[in-house]
């Protein structure tokens, strides 16, 4: 396993594909970790050096006090970058992820070539839905966890999928319920609190938008206000729900491929 140092802890992250080929960075989203990105591994490795890490509060990462910003967890991305000695990368971010490439969009924009964003919002939810899942976790903690990961696939998954690749889904939301229940919640006030919806403007580079028709939690009006304020961006939507790339497998990882290679 490798980590990087951060000022208040380590980042778990993981590293595949040919020394010296462009970098595209992987970011999970709410309650996963880079396993999320499995499926997508073995094409991505192929053309690119493919770096995936637990974001901070996930996985083997860190579990700082909370509450944390999307501003934090963009500049972790940064740190990673600088500890690996890597001067830009594509990024790829889904859900929460895709509100970190968002920052990284349009505060870090000379560190990224291109920009992929999938199932995510310039604003996701409103801040009431959020605070209830805090207040869960801050009554039931570990109990709470696993409340979230019995409800967990009929947001992430159409029924169709989560019927028949029933071992898929129980590994993701056993992910989910093995979440730190403080991370888990820090994480929650960051995405409570990012509000790109007067900034997305501002992301200069290329820009594809991946979006679930099924997708309840971001949904395709979500995407398509990313690409009607994003200068030049292209939409990509699917028949999926909120973890497209898993739901999807190839299909996710071959229309990223095109993007990027393009």
């Amino acid at each position: 396993m490798a980590f990087v140092q951060l000022d208040d802890g380590e980042m778990h992250y993981q590293i595949e594909g040919p020394q010296g080929a462009p970098v595209l960075v992987l970011s999970n989203s709410l309650g996963t970790d880079l396993h999320m990105w499995d499926a997508q591994i073995a094409a991505f490795s192929k053309s690119f050096r493919v770096v995936r890490y637990d974001t901070r509060g996930h996985g083997k990462s860190l579990v700082s006090q909370g509450p944390y910003t999307i501003e934090q967890l963009g500049q972790d991305v940064l740190a990673l970058l600088d500890a690996l000695n890597i001067e830009q990368a594509h990024f790829c971010g889904l859900s929460m992820g895709g509100l970190i490439g968002q920052w990284l969009g349009t505060h870090a924009n000379d560190r990224l070539h291109k920009l992929i964003v999938s199932n995510t919002a310039a604003k996701i939810g409103t801040p009431e839905i959020w605070n209830q899942r805090i207040g869960l976790l801050e009554r039931e903690g570990e109990q709470g966890m696993a409340s979230l990961a019995q409800t967990a696939p009929q947001r992430w998954f159409t029924p169709e999928f989560a019927t028949n690749h029933t071992d898929t889904v129980k590994a993701v939301t056993d992910v989910l319920a093995a979440t730190s229940p403080q991370g888990y919640a820090a994480c929650c006030a960051a995405v409570r609190d990012a509000d790109f919806l007067k900034h997305v403007g501002s992301i200069t580079g290329d820009t594809l938008i991946i979006c679930g028709s099924h997708d309840s939690v971001t949904t395709l009006a979500d995407g398509h206000y990313l690409q009607n304020h994003i200068h030049g961006s292209q939409l990509s939507d699917y028949y999926a729900a909120h973890l497209s790339n898993v739901e999807l497998g190839e299909v996710f990882s071959l229309r990223v491929m095109e993007f990027l290679l393009s």
